[in-house]
């Protein structure tokens, strides 16, 4: 099993926006089905994705296939929140909702943001609690800027366990 941590480092690493891009647009799962990664903010508080309409992402009725829009809004909030929480912290993706509104026929793009007061929250309730399930809204937008799909995603954040010291 790979750690998350290994993996951002596979996948260029916390330090490299860049290369986390070129990266995750060559994953297969994403690169499969025509998701492609725009922009990534070097502080990974905000990554711009867009899926273009192509007959292996198209559904039976010739629009974007729910499975594939779901896909572009799947690992973005939990690779935004690893990066900027650091190793300290372990971030699971834990459930999500999608909510088609209408049929996606041409491009579509998501943006996901990341703020830093999101951040201090979630780490001042880590403080206290023993975990921290917080959720996040993204929509997916067609061309002209209308919603097509609503995705909400509950992650679960929690800090990692120091290792017990040798002498208890």
């Amino acid at each position: 099993m790979i750690s998350a941590k290994v993996l951002l480092q596979l996948l260029g690493g916390t330090k490299s926006s860049r290369a986390l891009r070129r990266w995750v647009n060559l994953w297969p799962p994403l690169l499969g089905m025509g998701i492609r990664i725009q922009r990534i903010a070097p502080d990974m508080k905000a990554v711009d994705v867009e899926m273009k309409l192509r007959w292996w992402n198209a559904n039976y009725v010739g629009t974007q296939f729910g499975g594939s829009l779901f896909a572009m809004t799947d690992p973005f909030y939990m690779l935004m929140l690893m990066a900027n929480l650091g190793c300290d912290y372990i971030v699971w993706d834990k459930a999500a909702t999608i909510r088609y509104k209408k049929p996606g026929r041409g491009t579509v793009r998501a943006e996901f943001r990341l703020s830093a007061s999101q951040i201090d929250d979630i780490r001042e309730k880590l403080k206290t609690l023993p975990k921290y399930e917080p959720v996040f809204s993204v929509e997916v937008k067609d061309q002209a800027g209308v919603v097509v799909a609503e995705v909400e995603k509950l992650l679960h954040v929690r800090k990692t366990q120091a290792p017990d010291s040798p002498g208890k």
